[in-house]
């Protein structure tokens, strides 16, 4: 067959039934060989191959399958660059299938011509060029182990035209077996980690994404319960424990809560599982956990000693991990510990200033509805309405909250919506954007109108860049450089020119009567939220200072 056919066929046998992306001259043939098996894949036609990479991300990140997108050669290969880095930051298993100029044009300049695999080099796990026809179906299929295995993440194909008209061999193979990495968990450091939770009266854990990565929360769960800890998350790791389970403290870091960063300057053992630290979660690295010994668990060894050094380290996958190490440690019993959290979630509650009370009241709202349904997601654009959702809505499930951590990539949420959507038809998904992030990739709705999908999104406006003048006005003498967006735009009336429907929550109107109407429709609606101008995300840690030390938090008297 020909290598155009060979790549949907083992696009099949690896499981895959969607692919987003964008045809052009470079993988025409790919695109045929698509025609020719409509009846077995599905392809989704993005209006930007940007908005297939975050969809083939979204589709990932809520169903821990690979994602796939597809583009073709020069300026469509580079449109996928922010969504492949954001996938490589965030550890999500995307695979991007790129075009490019037959191979004996290759390097000279030819039209349409880029050399993507080293643009994208130090932004995906892995990268390849096919340039020899019996390379592409085994390059595929490892493409597939690399990215679903150990530390997941993105992984490019780039194919040459001449390869996909070319005729290659081709014989079904086997869907890739992904096992748990044990190769480097060593009996030594499990010891070691024993040793120290035993000798803890004060543990904390601190986890983050790879936890979900993992599908880890049973064996986490447990692991709480037996050694008698509480557990804060990083923005990665929101849904691995349920908020409504005692042991939460929240969210970690700047606009974390002053529980949770308390507790870890407070606790005499920190364990950190499936999370890096991240500069947004220690700020200030000589005063961060400066009490505590530091117990790190992770399947990336790239993670240990980087930016905090740890006392013990564990390698392996959380899951193996936390399975072992519950049937090592004996029941733990910190009650004073315990206690002391107690009091100190009475000190330092969850509450709002009058600068961020409209977000929590429309985020209260849309809580309210999703908890009426039996399947819902929630995706995110960046900015303050990504921080209020992570703050505001009660997180209960690993996998259905879908945001651009370590990159942080306005214009993600829109495109991550519709790849969920197509992945769990039956589900709501609602997608939380920002006015400005919204103006990145609201050409994504020509997508959502086009296959009818069922996609809410709630664009919180304050006709600003939310978080960048939050920036300018306590740290920047209020200069508000270039961030108030001040043009006539009419987000109802654009997306009715989508075919989209519109609706409007000003100030004055109910947010619950408005989010529950928005959602009782049935199909794909944008929601325009008025919020003040100069709402801001409390608490904050301000640049350099100690994580307990924390800007715009109440606290009560005791």
């Amino acid at each position: 067959m020909t290598g155009a056919q060979a790549i949907v066929e083992v696009l099949i046998e690896q499981g895959v039934d969607t692919v987003f992306g964008y045809p052009g001259g470079q993988v025409i043939p790919l695109y045929d060989a698509l025609w020719e098996n409509r009846g077995r894949i599905r392809h989704i036609l993005t209006a930007h191959e940007q908005g297939a990479s975050h969809a083939a991300d979204g589709y990932a990140r809520s169903t821990g399958k690979a994602g796939v997108c597809i583009a073709t050669s020069g300026p469509g290969a580079t449109n996928l660059v922010t969504g492949l880095a954001t996938a490589y930051m965030d550890s999500s298993p995307v695979i991007a299938i790129t075009g490019n100029v037959p191979v004996n044009l290759l390097g000279k300049d030819s039209f349409q011509e880029v050399d993507i695999t080293g643009i994208t080099m130090p932004i995906t796990k892995h990268n390849f060029i096919v340039k020899k026809d019996e390379d592409l179906v085994p390059t595929l299929r490892e493409a597939f182990r690399i990215a679903l295995s150990g530390r997941p993440g993105p992984v490019l194909i780039d194919v040459p035209k001449n390869i996909q008209t070319d005729e290659v061999e081709y014989t079904r193979g086997e869907k890739v077996s992904i096992t748990r990495d044990t190769s480097r968990l060593r009996e030594e450091d499990l010891e070691k980690a024993v040793k120290l939770l035993e000798a803890s009266s004060r543990p904390m854990c601190y986890i983050g994404g790879g936890v979900i990565r993992s599908d880890a929360s049973q064996e986490l769960a447990a692991f709480l319960e037996k050694t008698d800890s509480a557990v804060c998350a990083s923005l990665m790791g929101l849904g691995a424990v349920r908020a409504d389970n005692p042991r939460f403290t929240g969210l970690v870091g700047m606009h974390g809560t002053k529980l949770s960063n308390m507790s870890i300057n407070n606790c005499d053992l920190l364990i950190v599982i499936g999370a890096r630290f991240s500069d947004r979660v220690i700020s200030k690295g000589s005063t961060f956990a400066r009490q505590a010994r530091i117990l790190q668990l992770d399947i990336d060894p790239a993670e240990f000693n980087k930016n905090i050094l740890s006392h013990v380290h564990v390698v392996g996958d959380v899951k193996e991990i936390l399975t072992r190490l519950n049937g090592r440690i004996t029941q733990k019993d910190n009650s004073a510990w315990m206690a002391e959290l107690a009091q100190n979630r009475r000190r330092y509650p969850v509450k709002v200033t009058s600068q961020s009370r409209r977000a929590r009241e429309i985020l209260r709202a849309l809580g309210h509805e999703l908890r009426q349904l039996d399947e819902t997601y929630v995706t995110t654009e960046v900015g303050q309405h990504q921080m209020w959702a992570a703050q505001f809505l009660r997180h209960t499930a690993p996998r259905h909250f879908i945001t651009s951590g370590g990159l942080g990539t306005m214009g993600f949420g829109t495109g991550a919506a519709l790849g969920t959507q197509i992945a769990h038809p039956e589900a709501r998904v609602v997608n939380i954007a920002g006015d400005g992030s919204f103006r990145m990739n609201c050409n994504e709705l020509a997508t959502i109108a086009r296959y009818r999908l069922p996609v809410v999104i709630l664009v919180f406006n304050n006709h600003a860049l939310g978080m960048v003048r939050q920036w300018q006005t306590l740290f920047y003498d209020g200069h508000y450089s270039e961030t108030t967006l001040d043009t006539p735009l009419d987000w109802v009336m654009l997306a009715k020119a989508y075919g989209v429907e519109g609706m409007r929550l000003t100030r004055d109107d109910d947010p619950a009567r408005v989010v529950h109407e928005a959602l009782s429709l049935g199909g794909p609606v944008v929601v325009d939220c008025e919020i003040p101008l100069d709402d801001k995300v409390f608490p904050m840690v301000a640049p350099g200072a100690s994580i307990s030390d924390m800007m715009g938090f109440v606290e009560e008297p005791v």
